[in-house]
């Protein structure tokens, strides 16, 4: 069944004039134009900058609240020869973070050790026990945390207590109480004057190198596009230019571990984009950080080696798909474990605790429920929650940190470890939040669509004209448009299983084609039902040839769907309510209909028009099996009874218990015609029948065959058969409505 994930919200503004003669003087298409205004870029300044992202634009690192003292500081170290700790974070930010502070450090000489803590043994943060052992065992002098440290207060008290000076550099939310390090550069921090606090862990590590350095050292721009991307910070002002310019750097990297893991994934080095990032590079990054030691990166991302690059790199692709194994089966396991609350808690003493996250994700894609699943070890959850745009999971259970052993998390995801003892009561937690705040739980996310298109209006132009929009991201989202009154001429399923959709649609004779990830299964929903998208445009080469692809992000039915599967064979959803046997069989799926036989008898035809008109269905299927196929005997012509009863009539009596199919062999008509001829005489008292032996009774009053009974309920079904098994299923749909309609 095809349904909609959001609630589109469209919006199409009157353009200004003027607006619309400066969008020429950049040569930009109306289209783009109306998406700039939209998103409030309206002045020429502002659209300069956005579409010519410069890195002398960048803001002055020394902006940063204590960049002068950390830069002193690391300097410093340099000098003497000290050894510095750069302790990093196990996800993409954090990996490639580290890479730019380790790169700027060797540039300058420094004598450098690069850590990335261990997701499971070490967790998130300045650990004390890693810091012991590096203050310890590895002599180390100066320790810089970067895409981490704002919340370390235990492990950074430790290293500056041991005269081991800790330089935080962070981007993650302000906690009330800043830790005693030496120094914090952080983009929020309350006394820092920096005019953009958006930039992700591997930005701040950016800012302190340049100022390291003295100079913007371009070269890591492709680090930093990485990092920028992973962490789906805001895609606006500095981090624009970053990302931007970052991608062209990526597009000619030299770094022998890039190049191989972007190889490994295909990646189309002629079409280097925020998704190469967003869909090859990234998920593989993380993936190592997810399940194994997270180090094997800086090697990666730092080294020179082909050969050890290369081993790394394969290393690294065989961790993601060890990754989307381990999704896929809990996945499949968290699915048969959902419920009808409004909220799910769901918990497995097996599942892997790295990849909690992402598959809760997916739950709250399929079910747009709050979820929470969680790794059950000893009588300890610990996972991650990701919740709906309407519910805030992190303002339902702040209040209640009692109930956690920790806790963490913004809006829409969090992470958590508690006892199972408590998982009752944080349930009931979330279900009183949602009476207490009164939230429709029913209510979708909001998806902007930047108006309508017509294919007329879609070229390749209208794609080269809306890149100059991206990089697209958080707070720059991809444009999305209404697409309608099509008709698709091809539905079919294809990729890995089958899994996702490939539409054939044309709008008065002009044809393009359509892809919908994750609905492989509805090819017969699309071709067979009337249909609105929203989707992006791109473009697809096969063969030499490039041409116009929507890429759909979403997709709703105008009324409801109406399936004609009367000649097909394929899986139905269980538990539906079902027309069987002339007879209403209730299910759980109250919203689907199966119509598994026709109805046989004005009756039962008035039974399925009162369901129809009485019960909300968004699906039905028209089955329609017919038993015995009168609509392709007819009711039987006056030719056909004339020359049975002829036939009869020569003889005293006939076995119809034994001689019937001869007899309807001999005559050219159906056997179940036949039978009910036979019906037809018998009620009219032309013959009667004993013991299986029909004698003709030939004193019989002459009658029309038409004052039977049996006649004309057979016409009726035939009637009723015809309906059902040759007409389209939106006529059938409408005689229904009309059958109640006369009824009523």
């Amino acid at each position: 069944m095809i349904k909609s994930k959001y609630i589109w919200h469209i919006t199409e503004p009157e353009l200004p004039d003027a607006f619309l003669k400066l969008s020429k003087k950049y040569k930009l298409d109306r289209l783009a134009a109306q998406i700039l205004w939209q998103r409030g870029i309206k002045e020429e300044k502002e659209v300069k900058t956005f579409l010519t992202p410069d890195l002398q634009d960048l803001h002055d690192p020394f902006l940063l609240h204590d960049m002068d003292k950390a830069v002193k500081r690391i300097l410093m170290a340099i000098e003497s020869g000290q050894n510095i700790l750069v302790y990093g974070d196990y996800d993409a930010d954090g990996m490639t973070a580290s890479a730019v502070m380790k790169t700027a450090l060797d540039e300058l000489g420094a004598e450098v050790q690069v850590y990335l803590p261990n997701r499971f043994t070490d967790g998130y943060g300045p650990n004390i026990d890693v810091y012991k052992y590096f203050i310890q065992n590895e002599g180390i002098d100066l320790i810089i945390t970067v895409d981490n440290g704002i919340a370390g207060h235990e492990a950074i008290s430790y290293a500056q207590s041991q005269g081991i000076d800790v330089i935080v550099t962070d981007h993650h939310s302000m906690p009330e109480e800043l830790p005693a390090a030496y120094a914090i550069v952080h983009p929020e921090h309350p006394e820092s004057g920096y005019p953009f606090k958006h930039l992700a862990g591997v930005g701040v590590a950016f800012k302190i190198a340049t100022a390291l350095l003295d100079y913007i050292p371009a070269d890591m721009l492709d680090l930093v596009a990485i990092g920028t991307i992973a962490d789906m910070v805001s895609l606006t002002d500095e981090n624009r230019i970053l990302v931007s310019q970052g991608l062209k750097v990526l597009a000619n990297t030299e770094r022998a571990g890039l190049l191989e893991l972007m190889k490994l994934s295909e990646t189309d080095f002629e079409q280097i984009n925020e998704e190469t990032i967003g869909f090859q590079i990234a998920p593989r990054l993380n993936a190592l950080g997810r399940l194994d030691d997270p180090n094997p990166a800086i090697e990666l991302l730092t080294g020179w080696d082909e050969e050890m690059a290369a081993d790394i790199a394969q290393m690294i692709d065989e961790k993601n798909k060890e990754r989307k194994a381990i999704v896929e089966n809990i996945f499949n396991q968290a699915i048969t474990m959902m419920t009808d609350e409004p909220v799910q808690i769901l918990y497995h003493k097996d599942w892997h605790k790295g990849v909690l996250g992402i598959v809760a994700g997916r739950l709250l894609n399929q079910f747009h429920k709050p979820v929470l699943l969680l790794a059950e070890e000893e009588g300890i959850l610990r996972g991650s929650a990701r919740s709906t745009e309407n519910y805030n999971i992190f303002e339902a259970l702040d209040a209640h940190r009692d109930l956690f052993i920790a806790f963490g998390g913004h809006k829409q995801a969090a992470g958590m470890t508690f006892s199972l003892e408590n998982l009752e009561a944080i349930k009931q937690v979330m279900l009183d939040f949602i009476e207490e705040n009164d939230i429709d739980m029913s209510r979708k996310s909001t998806l902007g669509v930047q108006g309508k298109l017509q294919f007329e209006q879609i070229s390749l132009e209208t794609i080269h004209s809306l890149s100059k929009l991206a990089p697209y991201g958080m707070d720059n989202p991809k444009p999305y448009f209404l697409i309608e009154n099509y008709k698709v001429e091809q539905a079919r399923s294809m990729g890995k299983d089958n899994s996702h959709l490939k539409l054939k649609l044309n709008q008065n004779g002009q044809m393009l084609d359509a892809v919908y990830f994750g609905h492989g299964s509805e090819s017969l929903e699309f071709e067979q039902s009337d249909t609105e998208l929203v989707a992006s445009l791109s473009s697809n080469t096969w063969n030499g040839t490039t041409a116009v692809q929507l890429m759909v992000e979403d997709a709703r039915v105008n009324g409801i769907e109406l399936l004609d599967i009367r000649s097909r064979q394929i899986e139905l959803p269980q538990n539906t309510v079902r027309f069987v046997h002339n007879e209403v069989k209730n299910g759980t799926m109250e919203e689907v209909l199966i119509i598994e036989e026709a109805p046989t008898n004005k009756l039962a035809l008035s039974v399925l028009a009162k369901l129809i008109h009485e019960q909300d269905f968004a699906l039905i299927y028209f089955k329609n099996n017919i038993k015995k196929n009168y609509y392709l005997t007819g009711a039987g012509t006056r030719e056909q009874f004339a020359r049975f009863y002829k036939t009869i009539y020569q003889y005293p009596e006939f076995d119809v218990r034994f001689k019937l199919k001869n007899l309807a062999n001999y005559l050219k008509i159906p056997e179940i015609l036949l039978v009910k001829m036979i019906q037809i005489f018998e009620e009219l008292n032309f013959v009667t029948i004993e013991d299986g032996l029909m004698t003709v009774n030939k004193a019989a009053e002459k009658r029309d065959i038409s004052e039977s009974g049996i006649y004309q309920e057979l016409q009726e079904i035939v009637k009723f058969q015809e309906l059902f098994a040759l007409s389209p299923v939106k006529e059938i749909y409408k005689k229904l409505k009309e059958e109640n309609a006369d009824a009523t």
